[in-house]
C-alpha cells in the first residue's frame, strides 16, 4: 500500500455481523488515535460491532489478548494497535520482539482472528505517516486483516 492510497474497503463478511475487540496501547496517543479512527471506519463500513479496551503499552498487548481470548464474552476477532519508537537503548528491541512474538503465539494457540498494527519505527515521523487520517493507515489495514481472518474461520467452520 502506498502512502496516498485511499482507505481500504472491507470485504463482504458471510453470516452475522462480526463482533470485534480492539485492544489499544495509547502510549503515543496521537498515533494510536489515528489508527483507531481508521480501524473504526473500516469496521463500521463492514457493519461490525466493536468494543475498545486499553492497556498501558505495547508490551501489555499480548497479555490483554490472552485474557480476552478466554473471557465469557466472545468475539469473532481482535485488533491490536500500538506504537514503539526506537530509543537509545536495547529496550526497543526487547519490547518489539516480545510484543509481536507474544501476539502471534496467543493468536495461533487460541486460533484467534487477529489483525495487528503495532508500529515499530525509528522516529515519530514514520509513525505519523502510517497513522494519518486519510490514505495509508496501518489501523485500517489491521481491521481488514482481522475481517479477512474471520471470513476464513467462517468458511472453514463445520456445517
Amino acid at each position: 500500500m502506498k502512502l496516498d492510497d485511499p482507505m481500504p474497503k472491507p470485504p463482504p463478511i458471510p453470516g452475522p455481523a462480526p463482533r470485534i475487540l480492539l485492544i489499544r496501547a495509547p502510549y503515543y496517543g496521537g498515533i494510536v488515535d489515528g489508527m483507531t479512527g481508521a480501524a473504526k471506519q473500516v469496521l463500521e463500513a463492514a457493519n461490525a460491532s466493536f468494543e475498545i479496551a486499553e492497556v498501558a503499552g505495547a508490551f501489555e498487548l499480548p497479555q490483554a489478548l490472552r485474557l480476552c481470548a478466554n473471557a465469557p464474552q466472545k468475539y469473532d476477532g481482535f485488533i491490536t494497535l500500538g506504537c514503539v519508537v526506537r530509543g537509545e537503548t536495547d529496550h526497543y528491541e526487547f519490547i518489539c520482539a516480545a510484543t509481536m512474538d507474544g501476539l502471534m503465539q496467543v493468536a495461533i494457540t487460541h486460533a484467534l482472528c487477529l489483525g495487528t498494527a503495532v508500529l515499530t519505527v525509528d522516529n515519530l515521523m514514520q509513525a505519523q505517516l502510517r497513522s494519518h487520517e486519510t490514505g495509508h493507515n496501518k489501523g485500517a489495514e489491521a481491521a481488514i486483516a482481522c475481517l479477512k481472518q474471520i471470513i476464513i474461520a467462517r468458511q472453514m467452520a463445520p456445517a
